[in-house]
């Protein structure tokens, strides 16, 4: 069966691969695109190929691992039928892509174009077309040659709106063009953006990149460029003569502010009678338009928006509006717009100047102008309903976790959150000897988030900060495992917000939790040499302070590179732990001290997550994160609690192992119906090559390497093999690839990972290199979203 197998997949490869059988006498597949930039231009100075690779007109078909799978399927497909089955071919192939010169061409020219925009007005583009090497297919090489580029010899300006001269030369220490730069359009025109970007935020709603223009001289020679940058009037129309009237740019501040909170484009397009039937409400500045009764109480709004009646127009202001507005989560959508006030004729208000510094030798005019924002805000669902799964299965171990959730977006007409969900969990052993083989786990979560900082003072001192929010969380969860019961339970106060550069900002003041053990194994008490691990099952109080950082750039390149971090550090029971030394002793015989009559922590933890995200192609991505943590327990506590402690394996970490079944560091594998493996302190790297397969489908291979250790030597509680040794840890790193299959839904992915084991640390030594496949080395992870 195996070589009929082997036979098989040859023949379907070999027929993928014969695809010119029907390619006409004469005409050639274009089977391979190459560029070849030029490696004699400085490596600062050369344009990559990847640069150039868009400006190629004919480009070959898409492959599927390494053959023209698409090409075949397409030409699988009879032409004279029109069926369901031909109809699915040619959708799912393609049609082969022929060698037309005429683009090839027009490709060189286009690179030549694209060369001389950069500065490089010597370049050359060539090409040549190899039709010899195999039958009926051609590969097309381009070449490029950059030249000696021209270089911008000197900068002035040209003020031909003299108002504006006092605005933008104390801005020019952050121009984009110097002298002795390369003469780069691309960078010419960043710097009009950059420009109009400046004076956008100073009131100017109607100056536009058009508004500045360049003029280049060359006639000094030696491919040196004297450029003027000209900042030019504003057009307000033609005189009797049909020639341009020209005046200052006007400034813009912002009169009135409407307000629709509950916005329906269609109703708007189609209901004649809706004007009729609306009513305001002035608040603070802002004209808040309803119908009936308002859903939003003004005051939330107010705070929403940053715009004030009579401010000088701010297109970053207006950004902040529009984000402010969707982080509250109750609109689905939100658009800022402006409508320019007609003026009297014969009234006419100036400006004398706007900026930091004035030139008082001398005083300048240019007209002011007046707008009216209209803001229309489109509400989502008030309410909603999520399901989440993740799943996780081995040779002897399976579990699948389900959460159900609710949420209300407006609850007290405040834009609150309510959030409610209810998780259940169930695991099981298939493993004959284990005596007993279930476990369960029920819990449910209520949240309720505010969109303003929740603080018994003044919150004017707050105003410039971003998308503040308070979230309100309380959650109960009950877990029966084979070897114990508890309960966990816990309520906090978080304080989360965001600034402009990508990063958020979440500060727990409040975390508080208590794990209240009710039943432990007795067996498992025996069993266990890890009298660390132990402890941490015991009943414990757990009150502490959080903070966490994220950075996240996706949205600044979408579809593009992307870095995001991830820190957190948490410590706990310090204050408890200083009021209890002040005022009470610990209990007669024991050397801790208890609040209500249960043992709190103290510890530290702290971890830190960099990833990074290559695009490779359209939808071809290389990604990669580094992981590192650690805990410390100390004072009151001899050891971490149990959630707090660190752990390998699942979805979003080694995946070819199951949550909990990795480490810590090289001990044996240890004999216990349940994984158990836990330690404070973990290293983790993973490798992830993504691409796509057809439609929503996508795949990936993965590399993950990491394990996790106890911090200190402690014979007489586990083994020294588990312990994080500086000079021997790397030879305990767990390593696994594996294949994975997403299926891109748009609101969600969905992700199921086969990881494989290359390198077990737990296994006996000369047995950790895994050289024969088995099952059992193999994990199934499923999980919704990326791992990182």
């Amino acid at each position: 069966m195996r070589r009929i197998a082997m036979m098989l997949a040859l023949g379907y490869i070999c027929s993928a691969c014969s695809v010119t059988r029907h390619i006409p006498e004469g005409s050639y597949f274009l089977q391979k695109v190459k560029i070849e930039e030029d490696k004699s231009a400085p490596r600062k100075e050369r344009i990559p190929a990847s640069d150039l690779e868009k400006y190629i007109r004919q480009t070959p078909n898409k492959r599927f691992l390494g053959t023209n799978f698409y090409v075949w399927l397409y030409e699988q497909a009879d032409s004279s039928k029109h069926n369901r089955w031909n109809n699915w071919k040619r959708k799912i192939g393609q049609a082969p892509v022929l060698l037309d010169m005429s683009l090839t061409e027009k490709s060189a020219e286009n690179l030549k174009v694209y060369m001389d925009s950069k500065g490089f007005f010597t370049s050359r583009a060539t090409f040549e077309v190899d039709t010899t090497s195999r039958r009926k297919r051609a590969t097309v090489t381009y070449r490029t040659h950059q030249g000696v580029p021209y270089r911008i010899d000197s900068v002035s300006y040209e003020f031909r709106d003299q108002f504006l001269e006092q605005i933008i030369l104390p801005d020019t220490a952050r121009t984009l063009i110097h002298p002795g730069a390369i003469f780069d359009i691309t960078m010419l025109d960043r710097e009009r953006e950059r420009i109009t970007a400046y004076l956008k935020e100073r009131g100017y709603f109607n100056f536009s990149v058009n508004n500045i223009e360049y003029v280049a001289d060359t006639l000094g020679g030696d491919q040196r460029v004297d450029l003027k940058v000209v900042v030019k009037q504003h057009l307000t129309g033609y005189n009797e003569r049909g020639q341009a009237v020209m005046d200052n740019n006007m400034v813009y501040r912002i009169d009135r502010i409407n307000i629709f909170p509950d916005y329906d484009p269609t109703v708007a397009r189609t209901d004649t009678t809706l004007l009729e039937r609306l009513d305001t409400v002035y608040y603070r500045g802002l004209n808040i338009i309803y119908e009936k009764r308002p859903n939003l109480r003004p005051s939330v709004l107010r705070q929403a928006v940053p715009l004030y009646p009579n401010y000088v127009y701010n297109s970053s202001q207006v950004n902040r509006t529009y984000t402010d507005l969707m982080s509250m989560g109750y609109f689905k959508s939100a658009k800022v717009t402006f409508v320019e006030q007609p003026r009297p004729v014969e009234v006419t208000d100036y400006v004398t100047y706007i900026g930091a510094e004035t030139d008082t030798t001398q005083t300048r005019y240019t007209r002011e102008g007046y707008l009216t924002c209209n803001i229309l805000c489109t509400p989502t669902l008030k309410q909603s309903f999520k399901v989440e799964l993740e799943g996780s299965t081995t040779s002897s171990f399976y579990g699948l976790t389900a959460t159900v959730g609710y949420q209300n977006r407006n609850i007290f007409r405040g834009a609150e959150a309510l959030d409610i969900s209810f998780t259940a969990g169930y695991e099981f052993m298939k493993a004959p000897d284990a005596k007993k083989k279930r476990a369960t786990e029920f819990g449910v979560t209520t949240g309720l988030t505010f969109p303003r900082f929740l603080i018994p003072w003044g919150t004017r001192r707050f105003r410039s900060v971003n998308q503040p929010k308070t979230k309100l969380e309380v959650s109960v969860n009950f877990q029966d495992r084979p070897y114990y019961r508890r309960t966990l339970s816990s309520a906090g106060l978080t304080y989360l917000w965001t600034n402009r550069s990508y990063s958020s900002f979440s500060l727990r003041p409040i975390d508080i939790n208590v794990v209240d053990v009710s039943y432990l194994d007795p067996d498992f008490l025996k069993n266990t040499q890890n009298k660390y691990l132990i402890n941490s099952y015991k009943t414990q109080f757990i009150a502490g302070l959080s903070f966490s950082y994220g950075y996240n750039n996706q949205r600044k390149h979408l579809g593009g590179n992307a870095t995001v971090i991830r820190f957190n550090a948490e410590t706990s029971g310090n204050l408890i732990d200083g009021l209890e030394h002040l005022f009470s002793k610990p209990k007669r015989g024991e050397d801790y001290y208890t609040i209500f009559g249960i043992r709190y922590s103290q510890y530290f933890r702290t971890d830190l997550s960099v990833s990074r995200k290559i695009m490779l192609g359209e939808k071809t991505a290389l990604a990669g994160r580094l992981y590192g943590g650690v805990g410390l327990a100390y004072g009151n506590s001899q050891v971490i609690p149990f959630d707090r402690l660190f752990y390998a394996g699942g979805s979003n970490s080694m995946r070819g192992w199951t949550p909990r079944t990795l480490g810590p560091g090289s001990v044996p594998n240890p004999h216990s119906e349940f994984p158990t493996q836990l330690g404070d302190m973990k290293l983790e790297a993973n490798l992830e090559f993504r691409f796509p397969i057809w439609g929503i489908v996508h795949g990936a291979t993965f590399f993950d390497l990491g394990n996790i250790w106890y911090l200190k030597s402690n014979p007489g509680e586990y083994s020294d093999e588990a312990v994080f040794y500086f000079d021997n840890f790397y030879k305990q790193l767990g390593f696994n690839t594996g294949l994975g299959i997403r299926l891109d839904i748009k609101f969600a992915v969905l992700r199921l990972d086969w990881g494989i084991q290359l390198h077990n640390p737990n296994n006996p030594a000369g047995e950790r290199w895994i050289h024969n496949f088995k099952w059992k080395n193999t994990a199934l992870n499923f999980g919704v979203g990326y791992p990182f």
